[in-house]
């Protein structure tokens, strides 16, 4: 009992914080499982769960302050969900260790790049180029380079499913940077495509046996309270630290999957 009480303790603050960061935060919820004893499979499965009911919980926070852009959001999942097919089907061309070491590479990319200031376009005359999609969500006017969005979200899909994971360190970086949507927009987005990509590979693993609802259901609690507080505290924080925050949680990410690759090579 003791031990489930610290692991729920450890995952709801990893749920604040990814949610206040708009990453999935996957690789961290199956570390700290993994390390309390639990079988790689059913943590895989049970990561994927509360991942899922953490993003959920935001999601009614995110859209209750109109900063989700449903139309990106859909863009997005559809193209990195093909690429990310593509991504798992050639992953065989190469060694575990080094598609971790690559994709750790493009982790600590995608956090510093989140580190440098980018202003955010409002030159109403791009949406008057071929290329360029303006559309509208939450009352808010959003324009986008369909040139750069879309390789920026094939080459991360496709990257994603090689690895297997998520892709949620990308998603964020893509709206700011390539797709120039705001801070809080991005964090707001970025949540419902986890959702669904969480709840596709649970669902997967839980039909392979693989769930445990000793464990997962207590700690689904934990992390839909964590997602809830995630969210307001990410709609009242300045984007200017929600881009820090997201910076450095993606750089330790990819320390650990550099530790990891070195350690189970």
């Amino acid at each position: 009992m003791l031990k489930l009480i610290t692991i729920c303790v450890v995952i709801f603050v990893l749920a604040v914080v990814m949610t206040m960061a708009g990453r999935g935060g996957g690789n961290f919820y199956v570390l700290v499982l993994v390390l309390s004893g639990i079988p790689m499979h059913q943590a895989a499965t049970t990561g994927q769960f509360i991942l899922f009911m953490t993003a959920i919980s935001a999601l009614f926070v995110f859209q209750k302050n109109k900063v989700v852009a449903w139309p990106l959001a859909i863009f997005i999942g559809i193209l990195a969900a093909s690429a990310a097919l593509a991504g798992g089907y050639f992953s065989h061309l190469f060694t575990g260790f080094t598609l971790k070491v690559i994709f750790s590479g493009l982790l600590a990319a995608a956090g510093l790049i989140m580190l440098f200031p980018v202003s955010e376009r409002t030159d109403s005359d791009f949406d008057k180029k071929f290329g360029y999609w303006r559309f509208e969500s939450g009352g808010n006017p959003y324009i986008v380079n369909l040139w750069i969005a879309s390789t920026v979200t094939l080459l991360a899909g496709f990257g994603s499913g090689m690895v297997g994971i998520s892709g949620g360190s990308f998603l964020v970086p893509l709206m700011v940077l390539a797709c120039g949507v705001p801070m809080r927009v991005a964090v707001g987005t970025a949540s419902t495509l986890i959702a669904a990509t969480a709840l596709m590979g649970f669902t997967g693993h839980a039909i392979q046996g693989d769930f445990n609802p000793a464990w997962a259901l207590p700690l689904a609690a934990v992390t839909i309270i964590g997602g809830f507080i995630g969210g307001k505290f990410a709609m009242k924080t300045k984007s200017k630290h929600l881009k820090q925050l997201f910076a450095y949680t993606t750089l330790a990410a990819s320390c650990f999957m550099v530790i990891n690759a070195f350690y189970s090579r």
